[in-house]
């Protein structure tokens, strides 16, 4: 039960999250905003090793002279044709990732939420299966608007499904909806690839999870969909702090649960359907940093989602650069990667405080 001194009123400026002092407010947004500075710049800095480091080993002096000037010569060719499109598309993958993480955990109320929970996942490899199995398509720009609707519609599938009947389509019933779609989903996926070993084997690389071996043309593709995601997401963060309170508190705080919900689902398709769509499946960036996000500033969404947005793609990135090291003269994949920091990293998480959302 919540006590009337713990909500705040409709029209403060905390969205619904208590309100401490106004002199340690005041100290604590200051040092929010100077962390968010410092994601910055580590994000940047993270982002120029991902352009300098690489199979192909480029000085750094002579990284940066042709990052700015593409004079035509190999290493131009390199940096600009595969390390700067897969830097940027890392990116936007992980910005995708780690706000759609952050908003499904904020919509559900549940601290283990991630993006696959409502089934957007397998919806995207299941369009990946359909122009694999039935079309023959076969280049990475093909597989994105495939992928991409079927995350859509598994997203308005769950939705459907929740809100079937005279209940509402609450986080639990969304969740189940979820899991029952996506267990029929596998099996169809796994039935095509099973009757298909050409499919299957031209499947397995995209559902590794990997930045490589995508051009500009897959990051101008997502581009829109993941600017629109952002743009919702970022407009529901008031509304998700009274949310938080639950259902009844948030009515009463003037929030229209209804349409929050479904702006939030539609949000996490454009983002976590754009991502997956682009990049395949990579697990752990959408669950482990909003976590991290709540530990460093608390459960204001408005803040949480600022920094999920920059830590995400600095863990992808940061993962992704690894993977180049550690598996010179080769790679290790992203999302292989990510998996074995973000498993290690979010039993920590679980072990040091309770995964609470408020």
């Amino acid at each position: 039960m919540v006590s009337v001194d713990a909500v705040a009123k409709p029209g403060s400026d905390t969205g619904g999250v208590p309100t401490p002092p106004p002199r340690r407010r005041g100290t604590v947004t200051a040092l929010r905003g100077l962390g968010l500075l410092v994601a910055v710049a580590a994000l940047v800095v993270v982002s120029l090793l991902s352009v300098w480091v690489g199979t192909r080993g480029i000085p750094f002096t002579s990284t940066w002279n042709v990052l700015w000037d593409n004079d035509g010569s190999k290493a131009a060719i390199v940096i600009h044709d595969y390390r700067i499109p897969r830097t940027l598309l890392g990116l936007l993958v992980g910005v995708a990732l780690g706000v759609s993480g952050a908003l499904m955990q904020a919509l559900t109320r549940n601290p283990l939420a991630d993006p696959g929970l409502l089934g957007v996942n397998l919806g995207a490899s299941t369009g990946v299966v359909v122009a694999i199995g039935f079309l023959g398509v076969g280049s990475a720009l093909g597989y994105v608007w495939f992928a991409f609707v079927g995350a859509a519609l598994a997203s308005v599938a769950v939705y459907v499904l929740g809100s079937a009947g005279r209940a509402p389509a609450t986080p639990e019933r969304l969740v189940i909806a979820g899991a029952a779609l996506t267990a029929v989903l596998f099996a169809f996926n796994s039935a095509v690839l099973l009757l298909d070993p050409e499919a299957f084997d031209a499947f397995r690389f995209w559902t590794v999870g990997t930045l490589g071996g995508r051009g500009m043309d897959v990051v101008v593709v997502i581009l829109p969909f993941v600017a629109a995601g952002l743009v919702i997401a970022l407009a529901l963060a008031r509304p998700l702090n009274a949310l938080a309170l639950g259902d009844q508190v948030g009515q009463a705080l003037g929030v229209r649960v209804g349409r929050t919900r479904v702006l939030g689902a539609v949000a996490v398709m454009l983002l976590c359907g754009a991502a997956t769509a682009a990049a395949g499946p990579i697990g752990f960036v959408g669950l482990a940093v909003p976590h991290i996000a709540r530990f460093m500033i608390g459960p204001d969404q408005r803040w949480v989602l600022a920094y999920s947005m920059l830590l995400a793609p600095i863990l992808l990135l940061g993962a992704d650069v690894l993977g180049r090291v550690v598996g010179s003269p080769g790679e290790i994949q992203v999302a292989i990667v990510t998996a074995f920091l973000g498993a290690p990293l979010f039993i920590a998480l679980c072990r040091r405080r309770k995964l609470v959302m408020l």
